[in-house]
């Protein structure tokens, strides 16, 4: 690796044994109080240490090539960079980002499935050749704008449960890749291995044996036609939780052993992008407005109102949501719960209540219903796992204002990377000695990425 940004203007809080991640949420919530009650999130990247011992224990030899899409702070990228992990790149941006990393273009894969021509040409410029590819108008459109692609056969994972009838939307079928290596080999254009991808909702891991006996399916079609197939991608979709990464092992591992076999010279890759960044980050917000409502209304069409109507019934507006930090919650379910910061009692009552972000447009809703005490205007809410989704990216919405970043890693965490041999002075110059007793000024505390 050639090193790390060099414009990238942020610390690491090295943590000693006595301070905690909620020692430096407090801190950094007591001075946002004194200076400006901005959102911000704490990243913890000893996780990301943490995640990527897990995967090398329970899923080596098989690669992770992280998306970048999932969190591109520069923290995580270049620890990730730093600890080998491969990148999954969907547009310029990010490949730009990456290489800045000093990352090699043969760890980096293009994986929009809807590229753009002039950004197809950028990767054939910065000699990023494998890309991702489901139909004739992209392998066409790559053949006119990148003479050395080297194409991966993105499958469909044919799943018809309720919530994954969007994996037939990215992905061609078994009797299509005839047809695409038919025009491949027309066109001069190589393909060396096959993608699938099996959604982390998917209940059914017997998916995974279904897409790698097609997989292999495509790898025997491939032969007929010449081409030397090396590579299979078996996505993303890993949860984050080791329960659910040992299942995922314990169901392919037998099928890669007599389909994929180390002697045949495949290498088996993943996609692990929620898996490596979701637990690392928390984001503490502040309650900026406040409204009661009526608990009726809250309550959806049929279902019996049970409340006392004297009850008050809450609704909150916060300082981020949809158009930022909760993206994510236009198209999916929220996977943390709110946790209230202020200590309350225990035997405090407990009120209905919902959460909003700061645009007032209907659809900046973040909780819909919860319990909680009742709050006031500048308290903080507290939201776990929330490093996966738009960390990194420029919001649409005009006056949002990114959250603030602040970076920690324990020295139990920095004593595993040095283990690793992975612990470089490039590296060291990032960090710096936080004690157990954390009462810092802002000018002594982290440096931020905005």
């Amino acid at each position: 690796m050639k090193g790390f940004l060099e414009d990238a203007n942020y610390s690491i809080g090295l943590l000693d044994e006595g301070a905690t991640l909620a020692d430096v949420i407090d801190n950094c919530i007591y001075e946002h109080t004194h200076t400006g009650k901005r959102a911000f999130y704490v990243g913890d990247l000893g996780k990301l240490v943490k995640k990527n011992i897990q995967w090398q224990n329970v899923m080596a030899p098989i690669k992770p090539f992280y998306p970048v899409r999932c969190n591109s702070t520069p923290g995580v990228l270049e620890i990730l960079g730093t600890l080998g992990v491969g990148f999954a790149c969907s547009s310029k941006s990010e490949m730009a980002l990456v290489q800045d990393l000093g990352i090699s273009p043969e760890n980096i894969i293009y994986t929009n499935p809807c590229k753009q021509a002039s950004q197809i040409k950028y990767a054939a410029k910065a000699g990023i050749n494998i890309m991702t590819c489901d139909n004739d108008i992209e392998l066409k459109k790559i053949a006119r704008n990148h003479p050395n692609a080297k194409l991966l056969l993105h499958i469909a994972t044919e799943d018809i449960t309720a919530d994954e009838e969007m994996n037939m939307k990215f992905g061609t079928t078994l009797k299509n890749c005839r047809h695409l290596m038919e025009c491949a080999k027309e066109l001069g254009v190589q393909i060396v291995g096959v993608k699938f991808h099996v959604s982390g909702s998917c209940k059914e891991l017997q998916m995974y044996i279904h897409a790698i006996s097609d997989a292999r399916c495509v790898f025997d079609m491939a032969e007929e036609f010449g081409f030397k197939m090396n590579m299979l991608d078996i996505g993303g979709g890993f949860t984050g939780s080791e329960l659910q990464l040992e299942e995922v092992n314990h169901v392919i591992r037998p099928l890669l052993d007599v389909y994929f076999p180390k002697e045949s010279g495949v290498n088996v890759i993943a996609e692990p992008g929620f898996y490596y960044v979701s637990s690392a980050f928390t984001l503490a917000v502040n309650i900026i407005a406040k409204k009661t409502a009526e608990y009726d209304k809250l309550l959806p069409s049929g279902v019996e109102q049970t409340r006392n109507d004297d009850e008050p019934v809450f609704t909150y507006y916060i300082n981020d949501g949809v158009y930022g930090s909760f993206a994510s919650k236009l198209s999916e379910k929220l996977n943390t719960i709110p946790e209230v910061h202020k200590k309350y009692k225990e035997d405090e009552p407990l009120f209905a209540s919902s959460l909003w972000g700061p645009s007032c447009d209907e659809l900046d809703q973040i909780v819909e219903n919860c319990l909680l005490p009742e709050l006031s205007v500048g308290d903080w809410l507290i939201f776990d796992n929330m490093g996966s989704g738009t960390l990194g990216e420029q919001s649409t919405f005009n006056d949002y204002q990114k959250p603030l970043i602040y970076y920690m890693m324990s020295f139990s965490d920095w004593d595993e990377m040095q283990d690793a041999g992975i612990a470089s002075d490039t590296l060291m110059k990032n960090f710096f000695f936080v004690p157990s007793c954390i009462q810092l000024s802002p000018e002594d505390r982290f440096s931020t990425a905005a």
